[in-house]
């Protein structure tokens, strides 16, 4: 799938962070970004074996200061994946395929990218800017199309989102287009409670 059509992916045998008892229980999350933070509403019913996994390389560090590698105008930015020079960061096994839960891939909701496989979804997700039907799991007569799992939604700062959506961008790294030409970074991605206790 074009998400991860220009990776390397590794696949490494690396022990698997425990969340905190905190983690486990999360239904949100804050993303520090460079440009301000995002809050997500996490959705652990409807797809838990995601969220527990980014979770657990959220509480593990694995998303502190990584890129936003790919931001298109309008339709998705991208990241968890990359450090400032471009180089992969360790991940853990691929986790099963969850995107056939209902949950649509509309304006302001999380998703796991992945590779062609659907079951090859590891650390890096996607913030939809607008409404992304073709991202959907849908059943035809020829069978599955397999799409992208949703597995929470930005309940504050979508102005953040859409702000990162707004940066240019252009060639770098091991990339063609679609990176911001100025970093921009994941600083921290830590459960929450929300809204925020007085």
């Amino acid at each position: 799938m074009f998400f991860l059509r220009k990776m390397i992916i590794i696949f490494a045998a690396v022990g698997a962070l425990a969340p905190s008892v905190h983690a486990q229980s999360a239904t949100h999350a804050k993303i520090e970004t460079s440009m301000g933070d995002i809050i997500v509403e996490l959705y652990p019913e409807q797809a838990p074996e995601t969220v527990a996994n980014f979770l657990a390389y959220a509480t593990s560090g694995h998303y502190d200061r990584t890129l936003f590698h790919r931001v298109v105008k309008a339709y998705v930015i991208q990241g968890g994946g990359y450090s400032r020079l471009y180089t992969e960061r360790v991940m853990r096994d691929p986790i099963g395929y969850e995107g056939d839960k209902g949950l649509m891939n509309t304006r302001g909701t999380i998703a796991m990218a992945r590779g062609d496989d659907p079951d090859s979804a590891q650390a890096q997700w996607f913030i939809n800017l607008r409404d992304n039907e073709r991202f959907d799991h849908r059943v035809t007569d020829l069978g599955p199309i397999y799409g992208y799992a949703v597995f929470g939604r930005v309940v504050d700062g979508i102005v953040v989102a859409d702000a990162i959506g707004d940066v240019a961008t252009g060639e770098a790294g091991p990339f063609d287009e679609d990176v911001p030409l100025e970093q921009i970074f994941i600083l921290r991605v830590d459960p929450v409670d929300w809204p925020a206790a007085e």
